[in-house]
């Protein structure tokens, strides 16, 4: 479970101290499925480089199953099983995918472990174990190769920020069965995806509503879907699958 206890964080580059995160707090528990909306510049990437350690917070803590990670790297927080999916995925010139997804693991894994794993995200393995991650891929086979790797890791925690972001239409209808069947695959394991997208949204648990770096609403799709639905503030700067 991850618990974000009062969170702020602010930047300095003109001194002014500018607070993008407002003492939020959060709770992500495990086997949940927690999306994150609001309008663009509200904070939502911010709150998510801070959770994966990307940037740390200029206030309050971060727990992972009861365990203080705030002053944690990266890689250790990786190491603890948290996983973190940017929007535009690291392209790696020289690295097959078999390799990456062998790093993703931590272990010798077998051509039919890789295989099954690029099969989970729809990619006939095939065609994508010797290819090069570079620029020869699609932005839509990139997103899936990426989340192939977070099922490699077996990552307790798995952060997506926007993964709508720069992918064509059939891309994202299958994306969304991927993320369906995410939780099933790994056991006691939670997902926090940073979305605009209602597709997304409906596939939630709860949904975390941040805006000017605090949370605004929170509650289950049940209760806050309706509320986002066809407003103004549900589509404001709404980044729409290409």
């Amino acid at each position: 479970m991850l618990e974000l206890q009062n969170i702020s964080f602010q930047v300095s580059d003109d001194g002014s101290g500018k607070e993008i995160i407002r003492d939020v707090s959060l709770t992500v528990p495990d086997n949940e499925l927690i999306v994150i909306t609001g309008p663009n510049g509200g904070g939502k990437s911010t709150l998510a480089r801070l959770i994966a350690g990307i940037e740390k917070p200029t206030a309050g803590r971060i727990l992972l199953d009861g365990e203080d990670i705030t002053d944690k790297s990266v890689t250790d927080r990786a190491k603890l099983g948290v996983a973190f999916a940017f929007q535009q995925p690291v392209r790696f010139k020289g690295i097959r995918v078999v390799d990456l997804l062998r790093l993703a693991s931590g272990k010798k894994l077998s051509v039919a472990g890789a295989c099954e794993y690029l099969s989970a995200v729809g990619l006939c393995a095939n065609d994508y174990l010797e290819r090069e991650v570079n620029a020869s891929l699609s932005g839509g086979e990139l997103k899936r190769i990426e989340i192939a790797t977070v099922l490699a890791r077996g990552a307790r925690l798995s952060v997506f920020d926007e993964p709508e972001a720069g992918i064509d239409l059939w891309s994202f209808q299958n994306l969304i069965e991927v993320f369906k069947n995410l939780r099933k695959r790994i056991v006691n394991s939670s997902l926090l995806i940073i979305s605009h997208q209602e597709r997304i949204l409906n596939i939630a648990d709860e949904i975390v509503v941040i805006s000017a770096g605090q949370v605004e609403r929170q509650g289950s799709r049940a209760e806050v879907l309706p509320t986002l639905t066809g407003t103004r503030a549900a589509v404001k700067g709404c980044r729409k699958a290409q």
